[in-house]
């Protein structure tokens, strides 16, 4: 027993860095991410957009909402990772804290910078690059972790190529790091000539494009291929088509990245249907597997992915006032990202952070319900607003966020719920003892 006794220690302790990134993306998600979000769009409502807000307001509300929230939860999830490839060792659990520190202190300063404009002129860089850095722990950490391989013969070792998913997963960690450099190098500039903690308008566009359908959606998409099968019995993926949908998507990145915004557009969207031709979204699910909330939730999100495309194309050709433009991130970040996170998310993070069980499926349910019902009412009326200045529409905006609000409060207090409890071998060891 003793010599397994380390052992387990470092797989607790490897538990407790994972539970810490999902309770501070946790934090992100509700404080920096959606309150913020909420004040804009009440602030935004209040003046009918004859005092338009700060720029680094909004842009310090996406940057903790995409890399704040979404970008935490995929650390630690990478981190997670390491217990199904052998064995961790302790410096891993070492440098995986100092990665933490780094995340966390990067987000967190990046939206003081940018919110109250503090020490703007250093802190700004010096957060992004505090970003960089955290995430290139994470990487070489993961990297240099292999599983051992038994020594049971003389046969060469032939390394299999990496499964679509996993491939689909790489796309995406890729362009998270191109995001996070290039926000690191504008950062520098604006903090040399720049008037302000605000990124200018076509930088912010390529961060965007990067971001949303370079490191949101193809995460997204990864994860997708490797758990809809098995958790919601959705049939096998397609890989060949899978893979091309990551091509066409990383193609139409780069055409954004570079302003080809119509013709980015039109390959986002072809890689949107393929990919959901390759997962089978809208196809009967396997034999055995009845319907459940689970696939419902998942085709709806991939509804909302089919509007964002559908709006983006609209806004690349024709927006005026951004209203298409802001509808379609909308429809993007909260009604696929955000959908699916709420979906998946109650089924695997709590089993993640060191085996608990989620505290209460109705709970998921009614978040998932509030968070679509804010989504259709923000994204049906911020066209009409924007464009053409429908007074009713601007009223429902403040709406939408408060629906938001709770649903994403809802989310949170389930989680926390479920992570306070003990974890699921401690109640059958209690169990087996009384």
């Amino acid at each position: 027993m003793r010599p397994s006794a380390p052992a387990s220690e470092i797989q607790r302790q490897l538990q407790k860095l994972v539970r810490a990134y999902i309770l501070a993306g946790l934090v992100f998600m509700l404080l920096p991410g959606t309150f913020l979000g909420v004040w804009n769009l009440m602030s935004l409502s209040a003046d009918r957009a004859h005092h338009p807000l700060s720029p680094a307001w909004v842009q310090a509300h996406g940057h903790a909402q995409i890399f704040g929230w979404i970008g935490t939860f995929v650390i630690g999830i990478g981190f997670f990772s390491l217990s199904k490839m052998g064995e961790v060792r302790a410096a891993a659990i070492t440098r995986g804290w100092i990665a933490w520190a780094a995340w966390i202190c990067g987000v967190t300063g990046c939206w003081i910078a940018g919110v109250y404009g503090f020490a703007w002129r250093w802190l700004l860089p010096l957060s992004a690059l505090l970003e960089c850095c955290g995430y290139l722990i994470f990487f070489v950490i993961v990297r240099q972790h292999r599983p051992k391989v038994p020594a049971t013969g003389a046969l060469p070792i032939v390394r299999k190529r990496p499964e679509a998913w996993m491939r689909v997963v790489m796309g995406s960690s890729i362009a998270f790091f191109t995001a996070l450099v290039w926000h690191f190098l504008v950062a520098l500039c604006v903090a040399m000539i720049g008037a302000g903690p605000q990124l200018p308008a076509r930088a912010e566009r390529t961060l965007l494009a990067i971001s949303a359908w370079g490191f949101l959606v193809l995460s997204v998409w990864g994860f997708n291929a490797r758990w809809l099968p098995m958790l919601g019995g959705f049939r096998t993926v397609d890989d060949r088509k899978l893979l091309w949908a990551l091509r066409l998507a990383l193609t139409g990145v780069a055409f954004g990245a570079f302003g080809w915004m119509v013709v980015s557009a039109a390959i986002i969207t072809a890689a949107v249907f393929l990919a959901a031709w390759s997962l089978r979204i809208l196809q009967p699910l396997a034999e055995g597997k009845r319907l459940h909330a689970f696939p419902v939730f998942v085709r709806i999100a991939y509804g909302w992915l089919f509007a964002a495309a559908g709006l983006g194309l609209w806004a690349a050709l024709s927006d005026q006032q951004g209203g298409v433009a802001g509808a379609s991130r909308h429809a993007l970040t909260v009604g696929f990202v955000a959908t699916m996170v709420f979906t998946v998310g109650p089924r695997i993070l709590p089993a993640f952070c060191g085996g608990f069980t989620l505290f209460s499926q109705r709970l998921m349910i009614a978040s998932l319900v509030l968070l679509n019902a804010g989504c259709w009412v923000r994204v049906a009326c911020e066209i009409p607003a924007y464009e053409f200045h429908a007074s009713a529409a601007w009223s429902l905006l403040p709406v939408s966020a408060v629906i938001e609000l709770t649903a994403v409060a809802v989310f949170a207090f389930n989680l926390l719920l479920s992570l306070w409890r003990p974890p699921v071998r401690q109640i059958a060891v209690r169990a087996a003892a009384a």
